[in-house]
């Protein structure tokens, strides 16, 4: 499949339109529909550009559709903040049961993020769940596992966001994690059985090339060390700059390494985009190197994902499949503490797979071992103690120790972290912290709601007199992730 076969058909329009900044937001011609068969556009535009008096914008808006490229919610009057969400749910819901431009079709109706972010996200998805939960909309939990579903099954796995040009990469795979809010919500053990071809294909994604693997080598998103363990890591295939944000890449990449694009690309599927966690010189984008590292969140995920596999074939009575899926979480998890645990920090960190280290990067990630269980006591101590002096401010938990601009570094505070953080504390017993995270961020949440009427994509954790910024847009009102987390962490 031509990952991103409707833009390369209009390639030299695209291209102009980006270079040329006709939309402040790149995003915009990515989601634009074309109004006539793609070869009479291009013919048009070949035969009108050379006119003096053509305008590119001009020609673009009578050539595209450009409806519901922004999403926006106004209110009369300011409800409170739960009511709000309650409204925002039907809202921020779509449907795209035919192909459109770059979008893709989905069998079921779904939740936006909000803002910008006009289609279905993969992993934004689950923590809209989390709050679908609390509201009581199990249907539309079970349209989100539905959506995921259909994807795996036709293209092999969840891209990043439901549009052509995502097919290259996924998102951090939380189909697994899914099936457990679902179980956790209906009581329904079939869930597991329902979707266990699902979940087999999904796992075979993230698998691909490991047969062929030597050590001290890598294959898309599996990698042998030097000891001849295997990890996995982030990865996209193409090594082109990214549509969406088209013009960002091409000046970015100026003064950067070898793989720049596909680097970008591959940060992109951890959802981290961007993240002084990618740098090599834990500053400057141009040095990133995403394709060196097998990342603590990704193979924590995959425990997850081996154990649920494990759980589904059980549930079925394949004895052999219930015992390799059992054999291969056992297996991970040793490598988990092999390779990430970081005796001298005392805490988790990715792992650089060219210097046989983990990395400097203190992050936020160093969550998922206590969120999913795989920690020991001590660890977890460690772990929290870490959280609580470096991580923890006013506003809630931060993503990274250092500012750089970019917007999964210090000072933001993202949703899915307040619920990790909090999750993962009460896991081991830490309840004070673990109430701290939650109202230091469900605070900033109401204050800044009461202050513009909004639920934002990200908030600063440090000075919570003051909305976030950071990355290459502006921060976005909506939004789906803030929404679930909120509701889910008031609830508890």
């Amino acid at each position: 499949m031509n990952t991103q076969l409707y833009i390369k058909e209009i390639q030299a329009l695209f291209d102009d339109v980006q270079r040329s900044k006709v939309f402040e937001d790149q995003k915009m011609m990515t989601d634009a529909v074309p109004l006539l068969p793609i070869a009479e556009i291009n013919a048009k535009y070949e035969a009108e550009k050379k006119s003096p008096d053509f305008d590119l914008k001009d020609f673009v808006l009578s050539n595209f559709d450009f409806l519901g490229a922004k999403v926006s919610i106004h209110r009369e009057e300011q409800l409170p903040i739960e009511d709000h969400i309650e409204k925002l749910w039907d809202e921020l819901t779509r449907t795209a049961y035919e192909e459109k431009g770059t979008l893709l079709k989905l069998p079921k109706p779904y939740v936006v993020p909000g803002g910008r972010f006009n289609e279905f996200f993969y992993w934004d998805s689950y923590y809209i769940m989390l709050g679908l939960q609390v509201s009581g909309r199990v249907e539309m939990m079970e349209n989100i596992v539905e959506n995921c579903s259909y994807l795996i099954q036709t293209v092999g796995f969840v891209p990043n966001a439901s549009r052509t040009h995502f097919l290259s990469r996924s998102q951090p795979p939380y189909f697994s994690l899914m099936l457990d809010l679902l179980f956790e919500t209906t009581k329904d053990e079939s869930v597991y059985i329902k979707y266990h071809n699902t979940l087999k294909k999904e796992y075979a994604f993230w698998m691909n090339g490991i047969e062929r693997l030597e050590k001290k080598s890598s294959i898309k998103r599996v990698l042998k060390t030097k000891d001849g363990d295997t990890l996995n890591r982030y990865y996209d295939a193409e090594n082109e700059p990214r549509p969406e944000s088209y013009l960002i890449d091409i000046e970015d990449a100026e003064n950067a390494g070898e793989e720049f694009y596909r680097n970008i690309r591959s940060a992109c599927e951890s959802g981290w985009d961007f993240s002084s966690r990618w740098f090599a010189d834990g500053e400057n984008i141009q040095t990133i190197e995403t394709l060196n590292l097998a990342e603590v969140d990704l193979n924590c995920l995959l425990w997850h994902l081996e154990k649920t596999l494990a759980k589904s074939s059980s549930l079925q009575n394949l004895s052999e499949k219930e015992n390799y899926f059992k054999e291969r979480a056992v297996g991970r998890r040793q490598i988990i503490h092999k390779y990430f645990w970081d005796e001298n920090s005392g805490t988790y960190k990715d792992y650089h797979t060219k210097k046989n280290t983990t990395t400097t990067s203190e992050h936020i990630a160093a969550l998922y071992p206590l969120f999913l269980g795989l920690a020991s006591a001590q660890q977890a101590k460690s772990v929290a103690e870490i959280i609580e002096k470096k991580f923890l401010y006013q506003g809630g938990l931060v993503t990274t120790t250092k500012k750089t601009g970019q917007q999964w570094d210090l000072p933001n505070a993202w949703a899915p972290y307040q619920w990790l953080g909090f999750k993962a504390m009460k896991n081991y017993g830490f309840d004070d912290l673990a109430e701290k995270i939650k109202n230091n961020w469900c605070e900033n949440v109401e204050r800044v709601y009461n202050n513009t009427g909004k639920l934002m994509e990200k908030y600063n954790a440090l000075d919570i007199e003051t909305v976030a910024g950071g990355g290459e847009y502006p921060n976005q009102d909506g939004f789906g992730w803030t929404n679930g987390v909120y509701l889910k962490l008031k609830q508890n």
